[in-house]
């Protein structure tokens, strides 16, 4: 664990409700797959926890999804580029790759969805076969679909109201 103050370089909407950040700073590049952060905010106690989306070494930066779900997430919508965020970097155990197959899965729904696209990179990365199945309610809360598919990678998506791709839920896309 190492606490850092990272430079909110991008914090913008990408679906109703869901933002991207992308931070900049010493140590948020070194993370692991299936890591997260915890996020200081002013007039908060609590810290918010957030999984990684991506991490850049070369770049020593990271990119994190949220969907805005209370008055903390909400506060951390409003910050604007060039704020500083106390984190503490480099929490959970991450996962395993060494243990991957030649062919992997990568399964989530909602935000759940952020820390796969890591996961999946890493293992396209490492010359093993990906495929994502990824889930939400609608259409319109559809995120990382792009990304996913930007590797390569075969990209299954359900949703809840059948308005786009599966109907139902990720196991239906199993």
């Amino acid at each position: 664990m190492k606490s850092s103050i990272l430079e909110i370089e991008e914090n913008r909407q990408i679906a109703p409700g869901v933002y991207r950040a992308v931070l900049r700073g010493e140590g948020a590049g070194l993370h692991r797959p299936g890591q997260f952060i915890n996020i200081a905010l002013d007039g908060f106690y609590l810290r918010r926890p957030i999984s990684v989306y991506d991490a850049d070494p070369e770049s020593d930066s990271l990119s994190i999804i949220y969907k805005v779900v209370g008055r903390g997430t909400g506060a951390l919508a409003d910050i604007r580029p060039g704020a500083g965020l106390d984190c503490l970097l480099g929490l959970g155990n991450g996962f395993d790759l060494s243990a991957a197959g030649s062919f992997n899965a990568v399964i989530g729904g909602g935000v759940g969805v952020p820390p796969m696209y890591f996961t999946a990179k890493c293992l396209a990365n490492a010359g093993k076969k990906v495929c994502a199945v990824i889930g939400f309610n609608k259409k319109n809360e559809i995120i990382c679909r792009e990304d996913f598919e930007s590797l390569g990678i075969e990209t299954l998506v359900c949703t809840g109201d059948g308005s786009y791709g599966i109907r139902g839920f990720v196991t239906d896309g199993l």
